[in-house]
This record gives C-alpha cells, sequence and structure tokens, in this order.
C-alpha cells in the first residue's frame, strides 16, 4: 500500500517555480515512490545503478541530452559532475520543474546544489511518515507503545515485516555502508557502539565529550561522527533559544534520533511490553513528538524553526516556537494520566514573558482538554495539530 505524503503539495508548488526540485532525506524515507507517482510523466534513472553512473560521470552532457522533457534522477549526490551541467541546461531551457533531483547525503547534495544551482532549485526534506500520514490512511499502530517501537518507515507499512528484522538489514545496508564510507571507518564494533550510546542519548543535552569517552572516541571524533549521522538525516540537533534572556540559559544543543523505530532497535527494545516498562520510556515519546513537530514543518516545504529553553537552574520548556512575538511552549510527558503539575515548567516561562507565551502540555493520555494554565493534548490529537 502507498501511503499519500503530505509534502507532495510542497513538491508540486515548487515543481511551478524553480527549474530544479530536489527531495532530500533518510534511505528508504520514501523519496523514490513521491518522485515517481507525482512525476510519473517524466523518465527516471538512478544513479546508484553502476552503468547509469558511469554514464553520467563519463559525459554527463551526452547523459542530459537524452532528457529533452526533464526526468527525475535518484541519487544524485553519486555524480557530482552533473550539477554544473544541469545549471547550464535548465539555464537554456528556463522551463519550471524540468528536473526533479533525489538524494539521501545532505552534506554532499547541498554543498554541490548551493556552488551549481543557487536560485535554481527549490528543496523539500523528506523524513519517514508523519503520524498523521498513517492515521489518514488507517495503518497507524492501535498502541502508543507498538507506534513508539515500529517507528514510521514506509517499508514497516507495506510488508509484511517484523522491525528488528527490517531495522537490523537496515543499519547494516545503509547506515554503517554510507556512514562509514563518508567517515572511512575502520573498526565497525566501535562505530556500532557509538550509534547505540547516541541514541540512549536521544532527548538530552549533546555533551560530545561524555559520549566520546563512554564509546571510546575524542570529542573531535565524536563531533564528525555526530554531524555525518545529522547529514544523513539519522539524527538532529534541536538548538536552545536564548534570545534576549541574558547568560544564565544553556547554550548546548539537544540530541534526537528521527525515527523512534531505530532508536529503539539499537537501545535493544524489540516490543511494546518491553518498552512500556524501559527506563527511556519518556525520552523515546519526547524524541517522538518533537520529530513529529520537525516533519510538520518540512513537509510544507518550510524551515522548522524549533528550538528548547533551559536555564542554569534546570527549568526546562521541552519544544519551543517563536511565531510572530508569541511563544508556543510544550511540554512533552509520556504518562498516560495527566496531572496539573506538569503546567509548572511552562508556567515559570510565562512569568519571563507574560502575555505572550502559549502553553500546551502533549501526554500520553487519550483525552485532550482546556484547562486555566493552557492546552492539554492527547498525543493523538498533537499529530493533528502540529500541522
Amino acid at each position: 500500500m502507498i501511503i499519500p505524503r503530505l509534502a507532495a503539495s510542497a513538491v508540486e508548488r515548487l515543481a511551478k517555480g524553480f527549474p530544479v526540485v530536489a527531495i532530500t532525506g533518510p534511505r528508504q524515507s520514501g523519496k523514490t515512490t513521491l518522485t515517481r507517482q507525482l512525476f510519473a510523466h517524466k523518465p527516471y534513472v538512478s544513479l546508484e545503478s553502476p552503468d547509469q553512473r558511469q554514464f553520467a560521470s563519463e559525459d554527463p552532457k551526452r547523459f542530459l541530452a537524452q532528457f529533452s522533457d526533464g526526468a527525475v534522477i535518484d541519487e544524485v549526490q553519486r555524480v557530482p559532475t552533473l550539477f554544473s551541467w544541469l545549471q547550464g541546461l535548465v539555464d537554456d531551457r528556463q522551463r519550471m520543474g524540468d528536473f526533479v533531483l533525489t538524494g539521501s547525503s545532505q552534506f554532499e547534495l547541498v554543498r554541490h546544489m548551493t556552488q551549481s544551482l543557487a536560485g535554481r532549485v527549490g528543496r523539500v526534506e523528506l523524513l519517514p511518515l508523519q503520524g498523521i500520514e498513517l492515521r489518514n490512511a488507517g495503518q497507524q499502530p492501535e498502541s502508543l507503545d507498538e507506534q513508539m517501537v515500529k517507528g514510521h518507515y514506509p517499508a514497516l507499512y507495506s510488508r509484511d515485516l517484523l522491525p528488528q528484522d527490517w531495522f537490523a538489514n537496515y543499519a547494516a545496508t545503509y547506515v554503517e555502508r554510507d556512514v562509514r564510507q563518508l567517515l572511512q571507518i575502520k573498526d565497525l564494533q566501535l562505530f556500532q557502539r557509538f550509534l547505540r550510546l547516541a541514541a540512549a542519548r536521544s532527548g538530552q543535552l549533546l555533551n560530545l565529550s561524555a559520549l566520546g569517552a563512554d564509546a571510546g572516541v575524542s570529542s573531535v571524533t565524536a563531533r564528525e561522527w555526530i554531524g555525518v549521522l545529522e547529514a544523513s538525516y539519522l539524527v538532529m540537533r534541536l538548538p536552545p533559544y536564548f534570545e534576549n534572556f541574558g547568560k544564565r540559559l544553556v547554550k548546548t544543543p539537544k540530541l534526537y534520533f528521527l525515527d523512534t523505530g531505530l532508536m529503539c532497535w539499537l537501545l535493544g527494545i524489540h516490543s511494546a511490553g518491553v518498552l512500556s516498562t524501559h527506563p527511556m520510556r519518556g525520552h523515546i515519546f519526547e524524541t517522538m513528538m518533537v520529530v513529529e513537530a520537525y516533519k510538520a514543518a518540512l513537509n510544507q516545504g518550510r524551515p522548522a524553526e524549533l528550538y528548547f529553553w533551559r536555564d542554569r537552574a534546570g527549568d526546562e520548556i521541552d519544544l519551543l516556537k517563536a511565531n510572530g512575538g508569541v511563544f508556543e511552549c510544550f511540554e512533552i510527558k509520556s504518562g498516560a494520566t495527566f496531572t496539573p503539575d506538569w503546567f509548572r515548567q511552562l508556567g515559570k516561562f510565562e512569568k519571563l514573558n507574560p502575555g505572550q507565551v502559549r502553553s500546551t502540555v502533549v501526554y500520553g493520555g487519550a483525552e485532550s482538554s482546556t484547562r486555566t494554565q493552557g492546552e492539554v493534548w492527547a498525543w493523538q490529537h498533537a499529530l493533528e495539530n502540529f500541522l
């Protein structure tokens, strides 16, 4: 079953105003499926194919000349020389939506697009399925814990697969291969240990020195490895918000894995039953909800201007959006029973910004409500309201 993607409207919008549209995102997030749906009238070519890659590398001009009506070119970062040839071709043809490019490596793609296709390319970042996409398609797992363990990669909803089987193959085929190639890592076991330790820190402040020390690598290496995981769309760094608040604030980003299914697999959590009592459950729930807000922005083709806020005393807002002079602030709790005390941190932030804060608690229960202190969103309700 093909699940309709919310990003489709952003891709179609950009194809009307840019000669090149680029869809980037992690391996297996649905980029190829989306492009082949939206641009079925265009020829499709994948540069993962050795023959096509060789042709494009050795004779880029003739390779592109095949496509008089444009084309979808998959994994375009495999042949960087194409970008400069594309620039000349689309400048000559002056046709919107001429070429559609996909790729899974931010480092290479963004660098080449910035150098060769500046002003000519509209970009959409496609992450694994948004929760509301699963619900709209009738594919959402029955329970919250099942959703977190299964994650959001499309293959897990279109095939009869156990998550642990799919993630084991995904890690070996894509994560280790792609990232190891970029980093030229020789000790695979060391990198695997680093990945597991990073997963155990999702939803927490990113301390590169401590992460490196625990993994047995230097803080410089830890920084480089996290950077490549981020560029490969496996993790994200959520920046702190510290404008106009003085110096008593934490200015270290928080780390989040971009899929809770992969995160759970790395942590050895293979069932909803195990997750229900696992000490990491709260961090996994927070990870899922922060990433849902992140996907909601990206699927509309706009930057995800999301932050957290934390002072030196430990007071913290899990998720913050600065929206036209108003702070939309979210406290994220995995518990299934609401307690008014969850508004306490939000109330402290509101005192610093009177009249400028909309407070919301997102929790793992089933009932939403409006309270004196703000809104209470059940996790399913949050999936719709992050749109």
